[in-house]
């Protein structure tokens, strides 16, 4: 049993029409190279932040999944969304089969805040909702946001529940992680893209699972955050990006 999976290293900005061009460039590629499902940056079509224009994203969000549906390729969607049944704002991966079928999403379960006594930040502005995973095919797949999987001690005030871990546990698969983490080119943004990738490495072995994780690269005469690319059960990189500017990546995943 094989999956073909397809990434994108994109410039994430707080333009929706750029983040829907920049989603097209890379679905495009997923096309052509026949894989099955295109896993974008976290918050890549809204902009990695609650003051997006709703509208506006719903309007872009009906365009790319129709687009994908046309073309035969699923979507692990990164994106802010308010969902209309509860009317609270996600931090999502928004999850659709190849057939432009919606599968559900994960929500961002770390979500970032201040160690401070309460904490501030993003753990104010996102609803979080259980974890789960999604069928595809004869596979289990999960999808993970950012802090969700490497829980950075400098913005986690809550305890690590090793969500990896917990993904294998109910049957996952393989691992879909939309990423956006911040860099200004510092010291300290060196040291997060190390534990950043140790992280990704030793939690995809201990997990026993593929990772399939791609970060936001705006703005784009900076390094990322963290490495985009695939991971195999063995933490080792079976693909990986340049750490720099739109990048595009494609595997193989065997499956016993």
């Amino acid at each position: 049993m094989r999956l073909r999976v397809a990434g994108a290293q994109l410039p994430v900005t707080t333009s929706v029409e750029d983040n829907l061009a920049a989603i097209r460039r890379a679905l495009a590629f997923a096309a052509d190279e026949d894989a099955e499902i295109l896993l974008t940056p976290e918050g890549s079509l809204s902009g990695y932040t609650p003051h997006f224009d709703r509208a506006a994203v719903r309007e872009a969000l009906q365009i790319v999944t129709g687009e994908a549906a046309q073309a035969g390729v699923g979507l692990a969607l990164g994106t802010c969304y308010e969902e209309p049944e509860d009317g609270l704002c996600y931090n999502q991966i928004r999850f659709y089969d190849r057939k432009g079928g919606y599968l559900g999403f994960h929500s961002k379960t770390l979500t970032c805040g201040t160690m401070t006594d309460p904490p501030r930040g993003e753990i104010n502005d996102y609803a979080v909702a259980p974890l789960r995973t999604f069928v595809w095919g004869e596979l289990t797949i999960g999808g993970l946001i950012c802090n969700d999987l490497w829980a950075n001690p400098t913005c986690t005030p809550v305890p690590d529940p090793h969500l990896t871990h917990l993904l294998a546990k109910m049957g996952a698969q393989v691992i879909f992680h939309a990423v956006n983490g911040g860099r200004d080119g510092s010291e300290l943004s060196r040291v997060n893209w190390h534990f950043h990738e140790s992280n990704l490495r030793l939690r995809t072995m201990a997990a026993n699972l593929y990772v399939v994780t791609a970060d936001c690269c705006f703005p784009t005469n900076l390094p990322c955050s963290a490495p985009s690319g695939v991971l195999d059960r063995r933490g080792s990189w079976i693909v990986q990006t340049p750490p720099q500017g739109e990048q595009f990546f494609v595997a193989t995943l065997e499956f016993p």
